[in-house]
């Protein structure tokens, strides 16, 4: 069997897992696993820019933010259902990428990671200073009876699973199917070396913004995603924290890998919720675990599979 249908049997084979953990785990871990799993979307968005492409952000959470406010005003304020709603946080993430990514891409290596700060933490200010808008740090919930599609309550602990299982279905379909794609390939040969990539007669900025474009309506889902199943919107989300977060999760499970996103968010998920019962200073845990984990296997854990079980691994 070719590579490429190894990899679709391992992407179905693990969305098959997922569903089935609802019915397995305890109640608080299957309610968990939901939240994770529209984390991961973010992740797997991060990953298409930063362990495909090569280019680190420190401004992912204004995409997040945006997916996540583009949803939560429009039924906050203007009272409209879930899916055009849904649609709406889309394509305001959409539109914030495709201009942070013209902008951004001006620059490179290490201006290109601060440029992206500033544009977040500007957007971060935007969300507070329109604090008559967004409540500005205290946020707002999005009410129970909005957050249905149909009949289907999302607030509800098995729909909210399923529909965020559903998302990460999607996106873990397209981004495999990406990285497979002719745009995979050039996006990585770009990472490894942009000017043999250029001299070969491919657009390189071209392919980059797409690359912004994506990564950052891919965090923009997951951002509305968040909203909807949790019903609450904050400035929280803007942080840099949240740009912090993706980088850790997508390192720790394996850059480069369209698996390596799961795995890490699920392990950083866990080792923050289970050090955090213990100590106030989780995430100084969480900093010496990523340290070690550079230091003694800096392809990160889906790294070491592909390297010691299944070279094929995308």
């Amino acid at each position: 069997m070719s590579k490429p249908g190894y990899s679709a049997l391992m992407h179905l084979a693990i969305v098959l897992l997922l569903a089935s953990l609802y019915f397995i785990l305890p109640e608080y871990h299957s309610g968990n696993l939901a939240r994770i799993l529209v984390l991961v979307v973010y992740a797997i968005g991060y990953n298409l820019l930063f362990g495909y492409t090569g280019l680190l952000s420190l401004g992912h959470a204004l995409f997040f933010a945006s997916g996540m406010y583009g949803l939560g005003l429009a039924m906050h304020l203007f009272g409209i259902s879930v899916i055009p709603a849904f649609i709406i946080g889309l394509l305001f993430a959409f539109l914030v990428s495709t201009v942070i990514g013209v902008l951004a891409l001006r620059t490179s290596g290490v201006a290109f990671m601060i440029v992206t700060l500033m544009f977040a933490q500007a957007g971060y200010l935007t969300i507070l200073l329109a604090g008559k808008y967004t409540r500005g740090d205290e946020g707002f919930v999005i009410k129970q009876a909005e957050r249905s599609i149909g009949a289907i309550d999302l607030s509800m602990p098995q729909n909210r699973f399923y529909a965020a299982l559903t998302l990460f279905t999607v996106c873990f379909f397209i981004a495999a199917r990406l990285v497979h794609s002719r745009f995979g390939k050039t996006l990585v040969a770009i990472r490894e070396n942009p000017e043999r990539a250029r001299m070969l007669g491919y657009d390189i900025q071209r392919h980059k913004l797409w690359a912004v474009i994506i990564s950052g309506t891919f965090a923009g889902a997951s951002g509305a995603a968040y909203a909807v199943l949790f019903g609450y919107a904050g400035a929280t989300f803007a942080t840099v924290q949240y740009s912090i977060y993706p980088l850790l999760w997508v390192l720790l499970g394996g850059a480069g890998t369209t698996v390596g996103p799961l795995i890490g968010t699920v392990f950083m998920t866990y080792l923050i919720d289970i050090s955090s019962e213990y100590t106030s200073a989780y995430m100084l845990i969480a900093g010496v675990a990523l340290i070690l984990l550079t230091l003694f296997a800096p392809h990160g854990l889906a790294g070491i599979v592909r390297k010691k079980l299944l070279p094929w691994l995308p």
